[in-house]
């Protein structure tokens, strides 16, 4: 057996829409079929691949620390990034990482949850303020 590419995460939340809007509107995913399942949720791709699985909870799953630190999106476009993250109103930190790599672009859903945007390190000039 070998491990090929992370297929999706599943997110339970009490907030449907706000999380869905989020994924869409800012981290730039799209809202795509799901098969019916008997509840609510709602499956949010990446190209052509359902990369977020949103199930549809009563109320908050329970727990104050999460059992997942972050997963992460290998993403190009870091201007137009910050930029819809600014257009929403969404705190985020930037962490460039050139010995790794990668330009991070760190940021949190509606429920809490800590997502990575990874970029390549190019893109670091991209950034704001930087030019170009």
């Amino acid at each position: 057996m070998a491990v090929v590419w992370l297929d999706h995460v599943n997110i339970r939340t009490a907030n449907l829409d706000p999380m869905r809007r989020f994924y869409v509107d800012v981290i730039g995913l799209d809202d795509g079929p799901r098969p019916d399942f008997g509840f609510g949720g709602a499956w949010l791709y990446c190209a052509d691949k359902a990369a977020v699985h949103l199930v549809q909870t009563r109320r908050a799953p329970a727990g104050e620390d999460p059992k997942l630190e972050h997963f992460a999106f290998r993403t190009t476009g870091v201007g137009e990034t910050i930029a819809r993250m600014d257009a929403h109103g969404v705190p985020y930190t930037v962490v460039d990482r050139p010995e790794l790599g990668v330009l991070q672009v760190n940021v949190h859903d509606p429920d809490g949850n800590h997502i990575e945007l990874a970029f390549p390190p190019v893109e670091s000039k991209r950034l704001p303020g930087k030019g170009s």
